[in-house]
């Protein structure tokens, strides 16, 4: 018989305190549920000072309510906190320099500031009730333009004088009555016959035309109907803005009941629409700043937007009924010409095309197209049609841009003039993220060039060739050139080393000199293990990477638990501090117990190249299920484990394959903890399921081969299923409707653990401990 159990103190679970070997201290899982709390608050988001002589970052070392502002001075390696004072008027991370690197400008609150480099001093340039943002330096550099209530304003920095650019405006243009041909006899004919009248419609028009010469701002309204705006961008000699207008389709959002909150009423949220639901649509325009007119961009010659995609001819539809919408993202301008390039994307995400807008007419040039049966994505690349990828200018003639046209991320440049495209890194390997030298020579990579668990920086000629590796300790190295290059910010870490900031001069092979130490004196005290990173067969020849994690030979009780790390595309098999630090210490508990501990990038995960992060097309559960049964496998032949003795758990994406595990797998997976899991794909959001599992109406046999409610009759282990109710992402409405198929089919085997006030990732530590006691008495029970 299946129970419910709250967090409502109806049931209460024995503490678990468990005993080490091995000689290490004693973990329990309410300390490493605990998190940071119980591992030290790790520091993050550093910058740089615009004289290269402090760096930044964000520590909340003391356990406040809040994240600290810490500064370390480069001299004298020391740091300390930054007063509230002076935190008031430093310059964002985000401010955009001038070409002498002398001064810089910056939003901040919604107004615009300039900071000079010399004098240490701010000034505030605007001063309004509207947010004013996107700060960008004009051609000579002694104007500013920004945007405030998506106008677009120029600001000259010798005299202040703000200049609107842009007038939006709701509404249609009044339109101008069209005469009869009656009524334009009678008017020509008072005109012929009557001199007063001429005389009256001259001064008329004089006077308009002296008005019109004398008008201090000769902006003129754009109309835009019943429309919104959606990108705006000035060019940098000011004689072009290219913008787009979104038509809503509605509001399809889901609602969603708070249960426990300040009022004592249940409250209902609005949260996000479902997969297949309407999306906006966009039109995209020019306007002609010296001709005052405005001229539509034409995307119908891009390349491939009459293609039907491959899985449309499983179904007895006609091409017809098949419609490739576009989406046209924000113009990058070139630092000195009028070259302006776009990025494209098709509403399904298979297609992605780079252009370069003409201004004469407002056709584009196609730089780049970019197919995918499956979908466009990759790091570098945006995994959605909706979110901006980046683009960058190397100089006023080329541009750069990322790809997986060979099947793995890569860097090219294009140049605007020449037409000539250039491949700048290739191989086996991706390009995490791009930074183009302050000199234009060189690209500064983050890369996994040398593996897949590892993440480097690199420098790299512009035009290509060897890549320089710069970072050398064994990990994840996030990185942060400072304004003269000199020097690099590194938040680093290493399997089983929490994130700490590390300063080094920007050479190969340079000293490292770490900032700060955030770990605890509890987590100190515990000999975290270094899991070993192995490879193993799956059934279609595949070699499949995995941490695992093993016990001594003396506590080895031949019993194994999997776990599915969530996002879908997303990477736990490396040698960095995971995202999922709670796990990880779960894992090292575990061990202590006798386990063996496997965690796998399954098919889908990130870091392996086009062909894995798309391996799940149209068949969630399919590969990425099967990965994780071979992975039982090499578990039983290579490393001794009790075929009846195999569980499984993840949370959110490993929630949903563990479902499926169960359901499905049955005689590989006697347990299975299912956290925060999707049950069905067609309740789930737009941007990630339809990329991969296209839309319901569309596509509906992925979806029912893909939803683990169409196999809960399959269920034959014991499965515990937990998840919070205000979960706006995978809501809480989708364990419901499962929980009553499996009612219906009277399973007796499962129970749900439900938690009131937690949303998709748990915010309280007694719901985290609650949780993790649950799965461990499931492990040790049912295993």
């Amino acid at each position: 018989m299946n129970k419910l159990y709250t967090l409502l103190g109806i049931l209460c679970l024995p503490i678990i305190a468990l005993s080490q070997t091995d000689n290490q201290s004693t973990l329990s899982i309410d300390d490493i549920m605990g998190g940071e709390h119980f591992i030290g608050q790790t520091p993050h988001s550093p910058f740089w000072a615009k004289d290269s002589k402090t760096v930044y970052f964000y520590w909340n070392k003391e356990d406040k309510s809040f994240d600290q502002l810490y500064k370390f001075d480069v001299k004298s390696k020391k740091y300390t906190v930054v007063d509230s004072e002076e935190q008031k008027h430093l310059p964002t991370s985000k401010a955009v320099w001038n070409k002498k690197k002398s001064q810089l400008i910056y939003s901040k609150e919604g107004n615009i500031y300039l900071f000079d480099v010399k004098k240490g001093i701010s000034t505030q340039l605007t001063s309004s009730s509207d947010y004013d943002s996107s700060p960008k330096y004009l051609l000579n550099e002694e104007k500013i333009s920004f945007k405030r209530a998506n106008n677009l304003y120029t600001l000259d920095l010798s005299n202040g004088l703000i200049h609107q650019i842009t007038h939006f405006k709701k509404g249609n243009a009044p339109k101008k009555g069209k005469k009869s041909d009656q009524q334009k006899f009678l008017e020509d004919q008072q005109l012929e016959l009557f001199e007063i009248v001429r005389n009256r419609k001259d001064r008329k028009e004089e006077s308009k035309a002296h008005k019109d010469a004398i008008k201090l701002n000769n902006t003129s309204n754009i109309y835009i109907g019943n429309k919104y705006v959606f990108d705006v961008k000035l060019s940098s000699d000011e004689n072009y803005v290219v913008y787009s207008l979104g038509t809503s389709a509605g509001n399809f959002a889901t609602e969603m009941p708070v249960w426990v909150e300040g009022t004592g009423y249940v409250k209902m949220q609005n949260a996000r629409a479902k997969v297949g639901s309407p999306e906006d649509t966009y039109e995209n325009y020019i306007y002609d700043i010296q001709k005052d007119s405005v001229i539509t961009i034409d995307l119908s010659g891009l390349e491939g937007l009459d293609k039907t995609p491959e899985f449309f001819s499983d179904y007895d539809k006609s091409a017809e009924d098949y419609k490739k919408t576009v989406v046209m993202h924000e113009a990058h301008f070139s630092p000195i010409s009028n070259h302006a390039v776009v990025d494209i994307r098709s509403y399904d995400n298979k297609d992605r095309w780079i252009a370069q807008i003409n201004f004469n007419d407002g056709t584009l040039t196609q730089i780049d197209h970019q197919h995918d049966e499956a979908w466009i994505g990759g790091p570098g690349i945006s995994g959605w049609n909706f979110w901006v990828a980046p683009i960058g200018w190397v100089n006023d003639k080329t541009i750069w841009y990322q790809s997986e046209k060979t099947g793995f991320s890569h860097v090219y440049t294009y140049n605007v003039v020449s037409k000539k495209t250039t491949q700048v890194t290739e191989g086996a390997f991706e390009i995490n993220e791009t930074k183009v030298s302050n000199d234009g020579q060189y690209f500064y990579l983050t890369s996994n060039k040398e593996r897949p668990a590892e993440q480097h920086l690199y420098k790299v000629s512009i035009n290509g060739g060897e890549m320089l590796k710069i970072t050398e300790s064994v990990g994840k190295h996030e990185t942060l050139l400072s304004p003269d290059e000199k020097y690099i910010v590194d938040r680093y870490s290493y399997a089983n080393k929490p994130w700490e900031i590390y300063l080094q001069q920007n050479k190969k092979g340079a000293e490292s000199t770490q900032i700060t130490k955030s770990t605890s004196e509890a987590f100190d005290n515990y000999e975290w293990r270094d899991p070993e990173i192995v490879q193993f067969d799956a059934k279609d020849g595949e070699k499949v990477h995995a941490r695992i994690y093993k016990p001594s030979k003396e506590k080895d009780l031949h019993k194994a638990v999997i776990f599915v790390h969530g996002a879908g595309y997303l990477q736990n098999v490396h040698k960095w501090w995971s995202a999922y630090h709670r796990e990880y210490m779960f894992h090292n508990l575990l061990v202590d117990n006798g386990y063996t501990v496997l965690d796998i990038d399954y098919r889908a995960s990130a870091g392996y190249g086009r062909d894995w992060r798309t391996g799940i097309y149209r068949h969630m559960g399919g590969k990425d299920l099967s990965d994780h049964v071979d992975g039982a496998k090499y578990l039983i032949k290579e490393h001794g484990i009790d075929a009846s003795k195999v569980g499984i758990y993840g949370g959110s994406y490993g929630g949903f394959i563990t479902l499926m595990a169960m359901f499905n797998e049955g005689d590989t997976f006697k347990a299975g903890a299912a956290i925060r899991s999707v049950t069905d794909w067609a309740h789930y959001n737009h941007p990630y399921t339809s990329n991969i599992l296209n839309t319901p109406a569309l596509d509906p046999d992925a979806y029912k081969k893909s939803s683990p409610i169409y196999f809960a009759e399959g269920l034959k282990g014991d499965l515990l299923i937990l998840h919070g109710m205000v979960d706006d992402n995978v809501q809480f409405s989708d364990v419901v409707r499962l929980s009553q198929r499996l009612i219906e089919l009277k399973k007796e085997n499962w129970e749900m653990a439900i938690y009131p006030i937690e949303p998709h990732g748990f915010k309280e530590t007694s719901s985290w401990i609650d949780e993790y006691k649950r799965i461990f008495k499931l492990f040790q029970e049912k295993l």
